[in-house]
């Protein structure tokens, strides 16, 4: 089986007329780690699905922040952990629940915000699932257009698998801060995926150790190319 790192084209090649001004409504603060030293603010997990109306501290969750305080930030990690999947690192900056904002103009089939946020017209969701693509999740969003006709854009919820291989890291390997759960970014040769941490059971993931990565299988590419998904772009990534 192959994997595929996936990609959106550039802005400037698209025929697509789509603009946005959106955010997930509620997310976990940015942080100044005291043990890796790393200040952490950006998103590149989130969970669209998890609901966090119901906790006392939701409305404070809607803003976004730096919290200086590291033990509030680790109160805060620990409420929402229950509510999220298995594999949810939960760093700084995650992101809860439903897109929100305003959106205008034509979206493709497939759409890549931030490289690593994957929007998906409705359609085009029933589409992959009907050809058996499996962990495709789609979650709704909150989006207002000021058009006719616009489409239903819903965000795919993407589960953390797969590490890199040994081959690729630095001297002594890498591990995750064991304070705030985060990555450091380096990798001292091309990305290589480690065969034995990759899903069997996915055929779209987000790379667990590798921030904003997103990886889809061989029959995940196949069926884009075969059903004439637009406004994609794929990289293959080595497997040891």
């Amino acid at each position: 089986m192959r994997f595929y790192e996936l990609h959106s084209v550039p802005d400037e090649s698209s025929r697509y007329t789509g603009d946005y001004s959106i955010n997930h409504k509620w997310g976990l603060p940015g942080v100044h780690c005291p043990t890796c030293d790393a200040s952490w603010g950006s998103i590149s997990e989130a969970y669209p699905s998890v609901d966090l109306s119901g906790l006392p501290e939701a409305k404070q969750l809607e803003k976004a922040w730096l919290e200086e305080d590291f033990s509030k930030f680790e109160r805060l990690r620990a409420m929402v952990r229950p509510l999220v999947p298995a594999s949810a690192r939960l760093t700084p900056g995650t992101r809860f629940g439903p897109l929100v904002g305003s959106a205008r103009g034509t979206f493709p089939q497939l759409y890549l915000l931030y490289a690593w946020m994957v929007i998906i017209r409705r359609e085009a969701l029933e589409q992959l699932q009907a050809e058996g693509l499996r962990g495709l999740k789609g979650c709704r969003t909150e989006l207002r257009f000021r058009q006719r006709n616009a489409p239903e854009l819903l965000e795919l919820e993407m589960e953390l698998h797969g590490s890199s291989h040994p081959d690729c890291l630095p001297p002594g390997g890498r591990e995750p801060c064991e304070t705030c759960g985060g990555y450091d970014s380096g990798l001292s040769k091309p990305p290589l995926l480690d065969k034995a941490s990759l899903p069997e059971h996915l055929d779209l993931f987000r790379q667990r150790d590798r921030h904003g990565v997103i990886i889809i299988t061989e029959r995940f590419a196949d069926t884009l190319r075969r059903l004439g998904f637009e406004e994609y772009a794929l990289r293959e990534l080595p497997v040891r």
